[in-house]
């Protein structure tokens, strides 16, 4: 659990550093932009990696406990939200009136991902996996807004709409019926 734990600290940690703009440019100013790419881009990597390990070495142990027993229906829920958050992800990289609905796709990619993943599951790992997860897209969310962040020029036509939809499906289904069971944890 220790690494796990550790692993969410480095790889939220340095996501948030964006959300301190003071902080951010006074990285900058000392090392320069590719300098703070750095400082913001390893931790990420080094937490990524201890998040994989601590996560295989927690699931299925005897300290991650069921806390509780999510309804079968919500497996299916998840299903649906799962597609909603890939073609959300996809929507981030397509000028889309789908990014410009939702203003931020990449942060609400991960809040849905996160929730879905919640509602079907009750166990520890899960919690501090996914609940973490939601908490920094919720506040990544409420500090973009804050800060007023700029939004990309907005979307004419559908072409980047069908993008996102036809990309987000093709993650979704790679997802689904390879990935996941890759990863060992198998939906179906």
């Amino acid at each position: 659990m220790v690494l796990l734990v550790l692993g969410l600290i480095l790889f939220l940690g340095s996501h948030l550093i964006p959300t301190f703009p003071a902080a951010r440019e006074g990285l900058i100013t000392r090392f320069g932009l590719n300098g703070y790419k750095g400082v913001v881009t390893l931790p990420a990597f080094a937490g990524m990696i201890l998040i994989v390990f601590g996560a295989s070495a927690l699931r299925g142990s005897p300290a991650d406990a069921q806390l509780w027993t999510p309804p079968h229906w919500t497996k299916h829920l998840t299903f649906v939200l799962m597609f909603v958050s890939f073609v959300l992800l996809a929507a981030a990289n397509f000028p889309s009136k789908i990014r410009d609905a939702v203003k931020h796709p990449m942060v609400a990619a991960i809040a849905v991902w996160a929730l879905a993943h919640l509602l079907a599951n009750g166990d520890l790992l899960s919690l501090l996996l996914f609940g973490s997860f939601l908490v920094y897209a919720v506040y990544d969310r409420l500090s973009v807004t804050a800060r007023g962040v700029a939004l990309k020029a907005p979307a004419t036509g559908l072409g980047g709409d069908i993008k996102a939809l036809v990309a987000g499906g093709i993650l979704w289904a790679v997802t689904l019926f390879w990935l996941h069971a890759w990863a060992g944890a198998p939906l179906l």
